[in-house]
């Protein structure tokens, strides 16, 4: 079974946007509504200042706070360690958003329900890419196995020495390159 994840290269990643907006549109979300959000970091210092763009999204933990927090267990994890909700059992109460370390969750105005980015997930299996590592003109998003050591993802992990956003703090399947 394969174990999916993302790496996300911020030293290519030019904040155009167009990873979000496909987001969006996938998933029909309002325009104010958004699974990814993006952090700015300025580093160095003047001649050699540098400005970093973080694109942000959930994080598919190993063993998810918004998972362990969900009253209904419409938050869980699939076999290939993606973490998704079931709609239908989510009321809404927002444990989830508060738990979640990365501010990832988000309540959909339409229905109340708290989603989040679920690697664009369809019948059982992730996008084949998901819509924001098909759109990224610049090449910054990698999606693949992280269990197959000849997939993409694992070797531009190995080859960029990439990390997690907060280390192993809750072992998640998002790599950043910085």
């Amino acid at each position: 079974m394969a174990r999916y994840g993302m790496l996300i290269n911020t030293k290519k990643c030019v904040g155009c946007y167009a990873c979000r907006i496909a987001c969006q549109m996938k998933n029909h979300l309002e325009p104010t509504e958004s699974f990814i959000h993006y952090e700015e970091r300025e580093t160095g210092e003047y001649p050699s200042v540098y400005n970093e763009i973080i694109p942000v999204q959930c994080q598919h933990c190993e063993d998810a706070p918004c998972q362990a927090v969900c009253p209904t267990h419409a938050t869980y994890t699939t076999e290939s360690g993606v973490v998704l909700v079931e709609e239908e059992k989510c009321i809404g109460c927002k444990y989830c958003m508060a738990a979640c370390p990365y501010g990832a969750r988000i309540q959909i105005e339409a229905t109340g329900v708290i989603e989040k980015c679920r690697f664009c997930w369809e019948d059982g299996e992730p996008g084949n890419p998901p819509a924001c590592v098909g759109t990224c003109i610049s090449g910054a998003r990698v999606f693949g196995d992280l269990d197959d050591p000849e997939s993409e993802i694992c070797k531009a992990i190995a080859r960029y020495n990439a990390q997690p956003i907060a280390g192993d703090l809750t072992k998640t399947k998002i790599f950043y390159v910085r």
